[in-house]
């Protein structure tokens, strides 16, 4: 059997809508990992709220991070590690356009750390970043910024997210990329310009010389149109964003809460 990559989006695809991987899951990509295959995890979020699924999975794989800008080995040096980064100049233009954009707050996230505006922090919530509180010292200033970071995260009051995305990318003469979050959370998030979660794929592929053809992709969202468009067969969720459909080769039959992965996976390795 030829050796397969399956990359897998966490939110909306592996995790149930409590943020849950079942046993059922775990169970199963274990089964498929045994057979050779490699599991990818290739998702938005930072490294600090991705490492206990990837324990809880038993992975020893490589893992991408923030939407393409962070791929690593996790706790290991890696010689192909990837480790992509914002000019920090755009944290400080954004904050000088929070009025115009309608922003709530903006926050610049690193592997192992994350510095937040405190313009409005009443609207701040702890779990968007997987934390009980917001602490004083994670507070966004100049002298904590020594280098530019993987991803920028804003929360917004504008209407349409959709449509000040493009505008923000306007005003950046396209020159950084603008996604959003799917569901009712009016989220933004930035990252360099051509990074997304292909770009990081396509450079694992080359460092574990293997070819595009070798590669399945699971997701459910926007910021997932580039990799399932990219690997050989990409599969959106039946939970999937309606703007997803078009770049999957296969819309699943069953949700994330219906472990669509997994029972997709069985068919395809374990029957």
């Amino acid at each position: 059997m030829t050796k397969k990559i399956i990359a897998i989006d966490l939110d909306g695809t592996l995790l149930h809508s409590d943020e849950t991987i079942s046993d059922y899951t775990v169970k199963t990509l274990r089964k498929v990992e045994a057979l050779g295959h490699m599991v990818v995890i290739a998702t938005g979020r930072p490294y600090r709220m991705a490492w206990d699924y990837y324990r809880q999975l038993g992975l020893k794989t490589p893992m991408i991070n923030f939407n393409g800008a962070l791929t690593h080995l996790p706790e290991q040096k890696w010689e192909q590690e990837l480790d992509v980064r914002l000019d920090q100049d755009y944290i400080w233009q954004l904050l000088d356009m929070q009025q115009d954009i309608q922003m709530d707050f903006l926050a610049a996230e690193y592997r192992r750390q994350l510095y937040i505006s405190f313009n409005r922090r009443e609207a701040i919530e702890p779990k968007l970043f997987g934390l009980s509180e917001i602490k004083d010292e994670m507070e966004l200033l100049p002298h904590k910024i020594t280098d530019g970071p993987n991803a920028l995260l804003m929360k917004t009051q504008a209407q349409d997210k959709y449509a000040l995305a493009d505008d923000i990318k306007d005003r950046f003469n396209n020159q950084i990329e603008v996604d959003s979050w799917g569901g009712p959370l009016n989220i933004l998030e930035f990252a360099p310009k051509g990074v997304n979660k292909a770009f990081a794929l396509n450079h694992l592929l080359q460092a574990c010389d293997l070819d595009k053809s070798q590669l399945i992709a699971f997701g459910d969202e926007h910021n997932d149109t580039e990799m399932l468009a990219f690997a050989q067969t990409g599969y959106a969720m039946k939970n999937a964003n309606p703007i997803l459909l078009d770049f999957a080769d296969e819309q699943l039959q069953w949700t994330n809460n219906q472990d669509g992965v997994a029972r997709q996976l069985e068919t395809m390795f374990l029957s």
